[in-house]
């Protein structure tokens, strides 16, 4: 049932068509933009669903990326710094999605 909602949220998001990374200056900008869509578009659905659970900003380039995740659980809330950083071979290398907080609580990696 999760994977079924999982595709349907990512069919309602744009596709993303740039395959420019941070190296192609040109086209970097392009894909940027592309993100930025998705991204914007998967928060509105978020919050029409009552599912708001982060806020992200980038650096001026779009390569650095930092801000708040939450969780409630007993209607107490959990917040959470995020960071990561696009890495230059991106689209083809996924980030590293970072909770610097919760780093060596467990034997898990939150990363």
């Amino acid at each position: 049932m999760a994977e079924e909602a999982a595709r349907r949220a990512v069919a309602e998001l744009p596709l993303l068509r740039e395959a420019a990374g941070p190296r192609d200056r040109e086209g970097w900008a392009g894909r940027l933009k592309e993100e930025y869509r998705a991204l914007i578009q998967y928060v509105e659905n978020n919050k029409r669903a009552d599912n708001d659970w982060f806020r992200l900003e980038s650096n001026a380039e779009g390569t650095r990326w930092f801000g708040k995740c939450w969780y409630v659980h007993e209607l107490l809330k959990y917040e959470f710094n995020i960071e990561f950083e696009i890495p230059v071979t991106y689209p083809g290398t996924a980030p590293e999605i970072a909770i610097p907080e919760l780093d060596g609580k467990t034997a898990k990696m939150y990363r």
